[in-house]
């Protein structure tokens, strides 16, 4: 069984194969195609937020502390595999939380802020803000500062600093669009 499990992918594959061992039992309709969705928005989305939180909690806190010496091995090993899972969580919360709200019929109705969908559009308008700093201010601003690309020393500060200021600014929004995707779910019809 151990090594089973030191391998990655046989583990994500077995747990898949669990997935959809109880998607086939439970849900053999075209309801079934919704609930894939939103299974794959909600694992996405864990990926995502769970390595921003990783990020603004534990690395960015932690990096001070860490001498010198070792800095490198987060830099160069741990921070780019992080942001690859970061930004793909990102974009692919967004794409299935989309196909999701079209499959449930509620897509321009969320979007523009129509009665009763103005806490699911809230949230996922808060989302794609947030996937668009991933992609366009986080990601560009971490190749920088990581040395992904070229880049002189001030500019790889100031990279950084740019870098972690909007991955705070998601800390914050991911709260309410946290709290507006879960309780949209909650409220009566």
């Amino acid at each position: 069984m151990g090594k089973i499990l030191e391998n990655l992918h046989v583990t994500l594959v077995i747990g898949l194969v669990l997935t959809a061992g109880l998607m086939l039992g439970f849900h053999s309709d075209t309801y079934s195609v919704a609930v894939t969705f939103r299974w794959m928005h909600v694992f996405f989305g864990i990926v995502w937020i769970g390595l921003l939180y990783y990020f603004n909690f534990v690395q960015i806190p932690t990096m001070p502390n860490i001498p010198a010496d070792l800095k490198p091995g987060v830099s160069k090993y741990i921070a780019p595999k992080a942001l690859f899972f970061f930004r793909w969580g990102a974009a692919l919360t967004v794409l299935t939380g989309l196909i999701l709200a079209y499959l449930m019929g509620y897509e321009e109705e969320a979007l523009t802020f129509q009665p009763g969908f103005q806490l699911i559009g809230t949230g996922m308008w808060l989302a794609i803000v947030m996937a668009f700093n991933v992609w366009f201010i986080i990601w560009p601003n971490q190749k920088r500062a990581l040395g992904i690309v070229e880049a002189d020393d001030a500019t790889k500060a100031k990279s950084a600093r740019t870098a972690m200021l909007t991955s705070r600014v998601n800390t914050i929004l991911s709260l309410p669009m946290l709290y507006a995707m879960a309780s949209y779910q909650s409220l009566p019809a």
